[in-house]
């Protein structure tokens, strides 16, 4: 069973995969060759089964972790009774083609008096259920799987003397190297590696980082924020380009799987996909600093999801393209980073999980879920790019126009919601909400281009879609919107009522709901999704806040005018950020990170909310 904490990692990637590195320097999270790829290290679910890549001190020892700035490399420092040392570790970005071949590099500093590290590289893989064979060869290892196998490479000058002491033991390696004040030496994880195990000469390796390092303060460069949040602001910037998988474009909701959001409970999900409400929301937040390249990336990526379902030729305009689409439409709720939906849900058996909490789950069963408000993320993230001067061409002008024909006749029904519930399906308010907001955006984009539409039956669609939310959705005892037509209970969803525009963000009507949700679903800044007691979803437990809700809450109330109130919640929501600025899903009731991590949702809530609070305070 794992006792290292969820918060206790910071993230490396490459754009097609990344790694998680804990502060006592292991590597217990990594999937290869792509996020949504089985698992090589998975100490992180399961402490012996799992995996690992570890170097740390032989004896006791304090460690801190930082990122050098403005970057993805990781320094993680140890300090003991006879030295301090560090570990510094990165992974040089791949291109925009897809790879087999990745690399974990990994430096090893004596900074003061002498430190005797050990080495511990145990790879489990296939989530741990394929043997494999390891052999000392040349200058580092081999471990072979069948059709999968990893290289580690020594870092040394070729004069230098052999400081390592490593053997074979049950298929790992493990190595200890004793260093004085100011000797460097490192490792080299290569993935589909084109040769044997080398020396890798420190002017090689400084080379790699030096170029690593200047990639990413490069990208970050480009950023246009200039706000009082620079620092975490672009920490989340870099977070989500780590999650993004550069050859489509496709942002990943979290690079893990099987975090639970209760400990020992059995709310653990595989979120290594691409969400269209999260990619979705990217948009605007990547637009508003800047980063137009990424939009525009996930904009093609958007639009390849829609035109899947086309004929190859001819007119699909009308509703002819629905032939094409599921119960659930043009769209799925999530996909694998190529744009693939095989997505089948099982569990990992013989896994414990993360301090015990089960099942252990690998793909998704949500992918079949209806979940209407994906349309309007969507069309809303479409009609942004649109404004920032991206183009629509005819076809994808053509999917879009299609899609809002099949909502047309599909958006009145119950469904599983935005957070995937697996009880019974309902008419949430929010699909309303997003819906209209679908509508909305086509009847814009139709009417400043000149495409052509159904605009007056969008018209009607939308205000019906109207006129309902504020009939069915307003519950006038609560005096607030609620989170489905046939209940009174209350939904944090509803957040992003004023961004979108249904209601002025000081209408008295969302005012009311606002004040409702503070009182029933906001503790001091965390704020709850909803209750599961009083809303049941089909699962047993509990949960803790929901750090994206906690970031929306502090947007609404800037939005609000109550920008006293917001700002307290955001420095509050800031110090929920463990050491080196990462968040994951949730915070429990002590304050404890909880769910996938980290967690993009998060951080682009909190750049949203950065965003319009700068705005709000002048």
């Amino acid at each position: 069973m794992t006792e290292t904490a969820i918060a206790d990692h910071g993230l490396i990637g490459d754009l097609q995969t990344a790694a998680l590195v804990t502060t006592d320097g292991s590597v217990d999270w990594f999937c290869c060759p792509r996020f949504d790829s089985p698992s090589v290290f998975g100490a992180l679910l399961d402490d012996e089964r799992g995996g690992r890549f570890r170097i740390r001190p032989a004896g006791p020892h304090t460690t801190s972790q930082a990122y050098y700035p403005d970057t993805a490399v990781l320094i993680t420092r140890f300090s003991g009774p006879d030295g301090i040392g560090e570990v510094v570790d990165f992974m040089p970005p791949r291109g925009t083609r897809p790879a087999a071949n990745h690399r974990i590099a990994r430096l090893v500093r004596c900074v003061r008096g002498r430190i005797a590290f050990e080495v511990l590289v145990a790879p489990r893989f296939d989530y741990g259920r394929r043997p494999h064979q390891a052999m000392l060869a040349g200058s580092g290892a081999v471990f072979v799987a069948r059709e999968m196998s990893l290289v580690l490479h020594a870092v040394r000058e070729p004069g230098d003397e052999h400081l390592a002491d490593a053997r074979v033991e049950d298929g790992d390696v493990r190595a200890r190297l004793e260093l004085a004040a100011g000797q460097v030496r490192g490792l080299v994880l290569e993935t589909d590696a084109t040769e044997p195990p080398r020396e890798i000469r420190l002017a090689e390796f400084t080379e790699l980082f030096d170029s690593t390092v200047s990639w990413w303060r490069a990208w970050l460069a480009r950023s246009t924020y200039r706000g009082r949040w620079r620092e975490m602001v672009g920490r989340s910037a870099i977070t989500l380009k780590l999650l993004t998988y550069a050859p489509s474009g496709g942002l990943v909701a979290a690079p893990t799987l099987g975090l639970p959001e209760e400990i020992g409970g059995e709310r653990n999900w595989d979120y290594r996909y691409t969400w269209v409400r999260d990619a979705s929301f990217s948009v605007s937040a990547l637009l508003a600093l800047g980063f137009t390249e990424e939009a525009a990336c996930f904009g093609g990526w958007l639009g390849d999801r829609i035109r899947e379902g086309l004929p190859l030729s001819g007119d699909p305009g009308g509703g002819s393209a629905g032939q094409h689409w599921g119960a659930a439409g043009p769209l799925s709720v999530l996909y694998r980073v190529d744009g693939s939906v095989d997505l089948q849900e099982e569990s990992l058996a013989h896994w414990s999980g993360y301090r015990g909490s089960r099942p252990v789950r690998i793909g998704n069963d949500a992918a079949g879920q209806l979940q209407l408000d994906i349309y309007g993320e969507a069309l809303d993230s479409v009609f942004t790019a649109d404004r920032a001067g991206f183009g629509i061409p005819h076809r994808g002008w053509t999917a879009l126009r299609a899609a809002l024909d099949w909502l047309g006749e599909h958006w009145d029904q119950p469904e599983e919601g935005i957070w995937e519930t697996r009880g019974d399906r309902k008419c949430f308010t929010y699909g309303r909400l997003m819906s209209w907001v679908a509508f909305d955006r086509g009847i814009r984009l139709a009417s400043t281009h000149g495409r052509p539409a159904p605009v007056e039956d969008w018209t009607w669609q939308r205000d019906s879609i109207y006129d309902q939310v504020l009939n069915r959705g307003w519950h006038r005892t609560r005096h607030a919107f609620v989170q489905h037509y046939t209940g009174d209970e209350l939904d944090a969803a509803l957040l992003r009522m004023p961004r979108t525009g249904f209601l002025p963000p000081r209408d008295p009507l969302w005012l009311s709901t606002l004040d409702a949700i503070g009182a029933d679903l906001v503790t001091d800044s965390l704020v709850h999704r909803y209750d599961p007691a009083a809303a049941p979803d089909g699962l047993a437990g509990s949960e803790g806040t929901f750090s994206l809700c906690s970031f929306a809450y502090v947007d609404a109330l800037a939005r609000a005018g109550r920008l006293e109130q917001a700002r307290a919640a955001f420095e509050k929501m800031l110090t929920y950020a463990n050491h080196v600025g990462l968040y994951a899903e949730e915070i429990s009731a002590f304050g404890e990170q909880l769910g996938n991590f980290p967690q993009a949702f998060t951080h682009l809530a909190l750049i949203d909310a950065a965003v319009t609070l700068d705005a709000a305070l002048g």
